[in-house]
């Protein structure tokens, strides 16, 4: 074979070879297009059900008591002195059925229901009812909780009477009872009491049940447990309002004592001290003044906070020593030496005035 032949086949075999590796690499870039493709009937919505894993609950092995150990876990915490919400669903003789979230029905006795008195549960409460209540206890044997409606009334009560007293406000209550000592009335449902000193000397003590009275507080302790209001000083605050010093009213002597006499103006007590009687000396008030004895005095001071009220003969005495010699003169000249000390306070009052004002024109 000459050497164009051998060429020639040399050519023919390369070509051969080309074509056998260009047909290979076509059927690897098949192969590759095959392995990439999908049909979109393949793809599952997002929420179809063959797209989860199917499981088997029924032997997931979570027994009846693990769930209820599991509830116990994340049970709500109640604890004594706690409001809670709840719902009445049965009211019975000794008390109310309550549903308050637990595992066990709440009881209320039935004392618990108001801090008033109340002749049944019905009064209080109806079935279906939700509203706050106090838990009063742990839970006992059966697991179940007492509540209270009365602890909390009884404590609003006691915020309730607080803020009375802070604003010195006036109330009118119902006397309930008396005792040896006093009188008894409530307050906000609280029960209050009246000491006899405190009460109007024209009031006898023993009459005063089912009769409403006009008070002011005097103590309120919540950790005692002691509520004392005053009737006479709610009177005296209230003829304080009409009273002004210097100003003559009559009054009967009510008591004596050695430091002065107690004299009844209008149904309260005012004090006239025994220096206050006459200019000259006395060594005792009953040298001159006996008990339900009818006499004019003048008010010298008036103490609103304290609910007393200073009386003087004294500045109602034309000359010193008239009361102890001719108290009748007194008497008839009281406007007249009233008037005097008016005056003489209002000229003490324009001094005093004029005092600041001067140093201040000095400097």
């Amino acid at each position: 074979m000459n050497e164009n032949s051998s060429q020639t086949i040399k050519e023919l075999s390369e070509d051969q070879e080309i074509k056998n590796s260009s047909e290979l690499d076509n059927d690897s870039a098949s192969q590759n297009e095959e392995d990439l493709s999908f049909e979109k009937s393949d793809i599952p919505s997002a929420d179809s059900s063959s797209s989860r894993t199917n499981t088997d609950f029924d032997n997931a092995g979570f027994t009846q008591e693990e769930f209820a150990s599991l509830l116990g876990k994340y049970d709500y915490n109640f604890k004594p002195g706690d409001l809670v919400k709840g719902t009445v669903f049965a009211l019975e003789p000794k008390g109310a059925m309550i549903d308050i979230g637990a595992k066990t029905a709440a009881f209320m006795p039935v004392q618990e229901v108001s801090i008033n008195r109340v002749e049944g549960l019905n009064d209080v409460l109806q079935p279906s009812e939700s509203r706050e209540f106090f838990i009063m206890s742990e839970e006992n044997e059966d697991g179940q909780l007492a509540l209270s409606i009365r602890r909390i009334e009884y404590q609003r009560a006691w915020e309730r009477v607080r803020q009375l007293q802070k604003e010195d406000a006036t109330i009118y209550s119902e006397v309930f009872a008396t005792n040896r000592g006093g009188a008894l009335v409530r307050v906000e449902g609280l029960r209050g009491f009246i000491p006899g000193s405190h009460i109007s000397a024209r009031k006898i003590k023993d009459d005063l049940e089912g009769e409403y009275l006009p008070l002011k507080f005097l103590e309120v302790d919540e950790e005692r447990n002691r509520l004392v209001l005053s009737h006479r000083r709610a009177l005296v605050e209230k003829k304080m309002n009409r009273l002004e010093v210097g100003e003559v009213v009559v009054g009967s002597v009510k008591g004596i004592k050695p430091y002065g006499a107690f004299i009844d103006i209008g149904g309260v007590s005012g004090l006239l001290h025994i220096s206050e009687i006459s200019h000259e000396h006395i060594e005792t008030p009953h040298n001159v003044l006996n008990v339900n004895d009818q006499m004019k005095v003048m008010i010298i001071d008036l103490d609103s906070e304290r609910g007393r009220i200073s009386l003087s003969t004294k500045a109602l005495e034309p000359e010193p020593g008239d009361m102890l010699t001719d108290p009748q003169k007194v008497f008839s000249k009281a406007e007249e030496m009233a008037a005097k000390y008016k005056q003489m306070l209002f000229e003490q009052t324009d001094e005093n005035e004029e005092i600041p004002k001067a140093s201040s024109e000095t400097a």
